[in-house]
């Protein structure tokens, strides 16, 4: 994945998790995960674990949208020496620190600002001066445990020369989230055909995770849709246009893969439950 750019959204307001989110970031959220070494159990924000996740794979440029009062994302993304000085004369160890800040200096980190929280689709298209040929969106508030959905969704964009490759998974209740109908066209692959945005009567249970592989063709969707549900624009509908001028995929998690949310307590609470019971390990 050497040769993506990566877009991380963090400019939503979270208001769901109110109080705590009005002063922090819910991509600043806790989960646990194991160091490194493998050895120790850490806390890291969500948003710093999906980056590692993505510096693993290869990535190396990063761009993070940000929306007012999220200057905790851009301090925690930034390598503080002086802090780990003061660790080390108090004896204190770094939990991490040393090995998270040299993945910091190694890669190329860009904020871009979105000053209101006009939506998914309206902070993807802020990537648009910045982007040339295929890139990755990945929202900063949902982690996925799995050893290679990245991977499989690389190679499904490939082999398909699809405008959009998005990660899939079936719920229950599908109706808090964009909604595909598509053709399987291969295990855990499948052509999207219609994609909708949170339908009050969802005709599949196959629900969209907010992983994304796009051509730049997504941006001139994106111009020409109009604000959907809430008055923001959607990325799904812009989606839904793919789908009708060009090719769209999806490629669904297995069913030991693990989608950890921090969207709500409820989900809050089951991420940091999973995450501790996993502790970061990867499943088969």
């Amino acid at each position: 994945m050497k040769d993506f750019k990566a877009v991380l959204t963090a400019g939503g307001v979270g208001t769901r998790l109110l109080p705590f989110s009005k002063e922090i970031p819910k991509e600043m959220s806790p989960i646990i995960a194991r160091g490194d070494s493998g050895n120790s159990v850490l806390v890291k924000p969500i948003i710093q674990a999906i980056y590692e996740q993505l510096y693993d794979e290869g990535v190396r440029d990063f761009l993070v949208v940000v929306g007012r009062g999220k200057r905790a994302i851009q301090d925690h993304f930034t390598p503080d020496q002086g802090f780990l000085e003061f660790l080390s004369k108090k004896g204190k160890g770094s939990n991490g620190l040393v090995e998270y800040y040299e993945k910091l200096k190694a890669s190329n980190i860009v904020f871009i600002s979105q000053p209101e929280p006009l939506g998914f689709g309206d902070a993807v298209l802020r990537a648009k001066p910045y982007i040339n040929g295929s890139f990755l969106v990945h929202a900063g508030d949902t982690f996925i445990l799995s050893s290679d959905h990245l991977s499989r969704l690389v190679a499904v964009n490939s082999r398909y020369a699809a405008d959009a490759t998005i990660l899939l998974q079936d719920v229950p209740d599908p109706r808090q989230y964009g909604v595909v109908v598509g053709v399987e066209v291969g295990k855990g692959v499948m052509q999207i055909k219609a994609a909708e945005e949170k339908p009050h009567k969802p005709k599949t249970k196959t629900a969209i995770m907010p992983v994304y592989i796009f051509k730049e063709t997504i941006f001139s969707a994106l111009s020409s849709s109009k604000p959907g549900k809430s008055g923001e624009l959607q990325l799904t509908d812009a989606i839904q246009s793919l789908c009708l001028s060009g090719k769209v995929m999806g490629v669904k998690l297995r069913d030991k893969e693990l989608r950890l949310d921090i969207g709500s307590p409820e989900t809050l609470m089951e991420a940091l439950q999973l995450s501790s019971k996993y502790m970061g390990t990867k499943p088969s």
